[in-house]
């Protein structure tokens, strides 16, 4: 029994003493395999860090610069540095100081980059979307210009009429008592008592019976003059007021009358009434006065400048506030040849139909004129025809930016790209503007963010609105001492290709000089011939066509701004120093102490003469 228990805790001992050390190295592993696997990569995260830092304080330090630091220093020195006002107050200026207007230090600007040239700049999407940057289409549209004015409708003054008293006597009896009364023509108005009219018709019926008498007797010779007294007669009935119907009434039936009625002399409306009945009137005293009211005159006044372009036969459309929702249509008929000097205006007269009757005289009017505003070119007119083909560029108003006599708007050349371009303007109607040159239909034009461009291509040293003066160092230059080559080139072309190629000059793809390659090399775009220097400018020319020609447009009308240009403020004045000026001649009097006494002869004298200046006589 009890060498078993000893053999048993023999065998159970070295067990437990067998596997403890076993279990304390496998901890010491797996330690060892945590530290290794958190401790590497902390480490490697803290040497990169070092390493960056150091890159960073080694460049900042200056022993390590960027990789094309040195050739920017270079390009930087090399490039012309201008300095600007933050305020953009002056143009660039070539020296460092202060503004002259805000004290503002100059802050340097170098001009160009990589991504602008001498006329344009380049804006990236994001800033676009930032200054929120549009553009439109420049469009070719039948513009026409509004005008609006208000007149005053009157009676229509050809078809008013005066019904006078013909002979002195009483109104017995007025048929047409009162104004606004619609007559027709012949339409008994008035009864008149007159016994002069009465004396009158007996006179005509004694000169006719006697006119009877001489024929039938024996007494032919003397039947001339019945025969005249019985025209006399008639004719002063007949100024009296009588119809011819009314005397051959009175010669049938042979019965004078002192009273005879006014008829109407015309169809129309009673507008006057200056008599009332039993009134005695004089001979030729106003009784009614008549008016065609089917037709009314529209009297508008006009400034100057408006009626010079409005043309008999125009449209003119009106609205009078009495009559709301209900337009009229009438056409110019006279235009007056001067000007009111009270009121500086000029009456242009419109007839307007009435048939209706339901236009007033005296009311007010709102009159529309729309007018086409017809291209300068055009200098002939063909009566009243307004001209078919008034097509005209147009861009918004606020794609133009104006300062002084300088105009220019942004054409957007290629997505991003931005190019100045100086234009001629017209009229305006509206919110628009009529672009005369510098711009072609379909290019794009900056509306808004145009101001923000400006400022850009000033802080590039490019020209710009404020500072036109560069416009003329931005062509591009051509020799003018042209070389026998080129002269010899142009004059293989016929007379009238040479004189375009002279006036056109370069290339609008190569900007080379034309004839510099050969005989220039004609092409026909778009209906407008242009020169390129050679065969191999054809493909890019008709590519883009719109491109290459707003290239000649804006240089021919640049070339046109620059001649016509005053030299620009701040060009110093050359002062001639006083060594180089002339001397001062005095004046020499007769009679000098010089010349007293002295005798010369006469063949002397000339000799003289020719040499001296000419005496001052005092």
């Amino acid at each position: 029994m009890n060498v078993t228990s000893n053999s048993d805790s023999d065998v159970s001992a070295p067990d437990a003493n067998t596997y403890l050390p076993q279990d304390t190295s496998g901890i010491r592993e797996n330690r060892r395999w945590w530290i290794k696997l958190f401790l590497q990569p902390v480490l490697l995260i803290a040497g990169g860090a070092m390493l960056f830092a150091g890159l960073g304080v080694a460049q900042r330090l200056g022993f390590i610069t960027a990789g094309h630091g040195e050739m920017s220093q270079q390009s930087n020195v090399e490039e012309a540095v201008r300095y600007i006002c933050p305020m953009m107050c002056t143009p660039p200026q070539s020296e460092a100081g202060r503004c002259p207007v805000c004290a503002m230090e100059l802050v340097p600007a170098t001009a160009g980059s990589s991504d602008s040239d001498s006329r344009s700049i380049h804006v990236d999407p994001v800033a676009r979307r930032i200054a929120n940057i549009q553009t439109v289409a420049v469009v070719s549209v039948p513009m026409t210009r509004t005008i609006r004015v208000v007149g005053e409708l009157g009676y229509n003054e050809g078809s008013l009429k005066i019904l006078s008293a013909y002979v002195d006597g009483r109104l017995d009896q007025l048929y047409a008592d009162y104004t606004g009364v619609v007559v027709e023509k012949g339409d008994r108005l008035a009864l008149v008592y007159s016994p002069r009219l009465y004396s009158g018709q007996v006179e005509l019926l004694l000169a006719r019976k006697a006119q009877q008498q001489m024929r039938a007797g024996r007494l032919a010779p003397l039947s001339q003059v019945t025969h005249d007294l019985y025209d006399s007669a008639r004719q002063r009935l007949v100024e009296w007021g009588m119809t011819e119907t009314q005397i051959a009434q009175l010669e049938k039936e042979g019965k004078p009358s002192s009273r005879m009625h006014l008829l109407a002399p015309s169809s129309g409306t009673v507008i006057e009434k200056h008599a009332v009945e039993g009134q005695y009137v004089k001979e030729g005293q106003p009784i009614y006065e008549l008016a065609d009211l089917s037709t009314v005159w529209l009297i508008l006044k006009l400034f100057p400048e408006d009626a010079s372009i409005i043309r008999e036969g125009q449209e003119v459309t009106a609205s009078v506030q009495s009559l709301p929702g209900q337009t009229f249509t009438g056409h110019v008929a006279f235009i007056d040849t001067r000007v009111e000097s009270k009121t500086r205006t000029v009456d242009v007269r419109v007839v307007i139909s009435n048939e209706e009757g339901t236009l007033r005289a005296g009311d007010y009017a709102k009159a529309t004129i729309d007018v086409p505003i017809l291209i300068a070119d055009y200098e002939e007119e063909i009566g009243d025809a307004e001209q078919e083909n008034n097509h005209v560029l147009v861009v918004p108003r606020n794609a133009v930016l104006m300062a002084g006599n300088n105009s220019v708007v942004y054409a957007e050349t290629e997505p991003g790209r931005f190019e100045i371009r100086p234009v001629v303007l017209g009229s305006s109607c509206n919110d628009r503007l009529v672009i005369l040159s510098g711009l072609v239909e379909g290019e794009q034009v900056a509306t808004r963010g145009n101001f923000l461009i400006d400022s850009q291509m000033q802080l590039a040293g490019n020209p710009s609105l404020i500072d036109p003066t560069k416009f003329q160092t931005s062509l591009p230059v051509v020799d003018e001492s042209v070389s026998p080559q080129v002269l010899a080139a142009l004059a293989e072309l016929s007379g009238g290709d040479r004189r375009l190629a002279e006036t056109q000059s370069i290339c609008p793809v190569t900007m080379m000089a034309l004839g510099s390659m050969g005989k220039p090399t004609k092409v026909d775009v778009q209906g407008t011939p242009v020169f390129i220097c050679c065969e191999g400018c054809r493909g890019s020319l008709l590519d883009e066509p719109k491109k290459y020609l707003a290239i000649l447009t804006s240089r021919a009308s640049e070339q046109l701004a620059v001649e016509m240009e005053l030299p620009p403020i701040g060009l110093p004045v050359l002062i001639a120093e006083e060594s180089e000026l002339p001397p001062i001649e005095t004046p020499q009097l007769i009679g000098d102490s010089a010349t007293d006494g002295q005798t010369e002869s006469a063949a002397d004298q000339p000799k003289r003469l020719a040499k001296e200046p000419p005496e001052v006589v005092r």
